[in-house]
C-alpha cells in the first residue's frame, strides 16, 4: 500500500470539504445563484491550480536536479504534489458526474481521465515525478482560465479586469500549455528508448489526446475574446 495514496485520498476529502464551504466564504452574485454547484467547482479549481502552478515551479527551483532526470528524481515534496493533485482531479470527476450531464462535461472527464492515469502511475511508480511536474506548470495558465469564467458568472465581462485576464490568459496559454505540452512530448519522442514500452504508450496516447484538446480551446478562447 503506497503512502502516495494516503496523500491521494486525504487530498480528495480535503478538496470536497472546500467545495462544500466556498459557498459561504465567495457566496455568489445573483448572476451566478442558478448555477451554484459550477461556482464552487471553478472556485475549488482557482485554489488547485493556485497550488499546483505554484508548487511546479517552487518544486523546479528547490530543486535542480528534477530537470535534469525527469524519471528517477523523485523528491517528497514533489511527489506529494502530485498526489495532491491526482486527488484533486478525482473530487473534480467525482462532482462534474454527479452535477451536470454527460454531454456537457464529457471533454473534461475524459481529461481528468487521462490525468489520473499518468499521474497515478508517477505516484505509485515513484518514477516521472519531474514529467508530471512539468505537465503541472499547466495549472499556471488554468488560473486565468478559472479567473476568466468567474468573471463571466459574475457578468464581469465588460471590464477592464476582464479584457486584461484575457491577455494574460491567452500569453500564459501559449507559454505554460500549448509550449510545455509541446516540449513534453519531444521529451517522450527523444527518450523513448529509456522508456518502458507500457509507460511510453500511456504518455504518447496522453500527450496525443490532449494536444488537439488545447489547440481547440485556444482557438475557442482567441474567437471568443477577441475576434468576437
Amino acid at each position: 500500500f503506497s503512502p502516495g495514496l494516503l496523500v491521494v485520498a486525504g487530498s480528495f476529502a480535503a478538496f470536497r470539504l472546500l467545495n462544500r464551504g466556498l459557498e459561504r466564504l465567495v457566496p455568489p452574485p445573483p448572476s451566478a445563484r442558478r448555477n451554484r454547484w459550477k461556482w464552487r467547482n471553478i472556485w475549488t479549481s482557482l485554489a488547485h491550480s493556485v497550488l499546483s502552478g505554484g508548487g511546479a515551479l517552487a518544486g523546479f527551483y528547490l530543486h535542480p536536479e528534477l530537470s535534469k532526470d525527469l524519471v528517477g528524481t523523485h523528491p517528497p515534496g514533489a511527489h506529494s504534489l502530485v498526489a495532491v493533485s491526482v486527488g484533486y482531479f478525482l473530487e473534480d470527476f467525482v462532482d462534474m458526474l454527479c452535477n451536470q450531464k454527460l454531454h456537457q462535461s464529457w471533454e473534461l472527464l475524459f481529461h481528468h481521465s487521462v490525468v489520473i492515469v499518468c499521474f497515478g502511475i508517477a505516484v505509485l511508480l515513484h518514477q516521472y515525478v519531474g514529467f508530471a511536474l512539468v505537465a503541472l506548470l499547466v495549472e499556471i495558465n488554468s488560473i486565468f482560465l478559472h479567473l476568466r469564467q468567474i468573471l463571466l458568472m459574475a457578468n464581469l465581462v465588460h471590464t477592464t479586469c476582464y479584457r486584461l485576464n484575457s491577455v494574460i490568459n491567452l500569453g500564459t496559454y501559449v507559454v505554460f500549455r500549448i509550449a510545455t505540452l509541446a516540449w513534453m512530448t519531444r521529451w517522450l519522442f527523444l527518450n523513448r528508448q529509456n522508456v518502458p514500452p507500457a509507460t511510453y504508450a500511456v504518455g504518447t496516447v496522453g500527450m496525443a489526446i490532449m494536444t488537439p484538446m488545447n489547440i481547440i480551446l485556444f482557438y475557442r478562447l482567441l474567437r471568443s475574446d477577441f475576434f468576437k
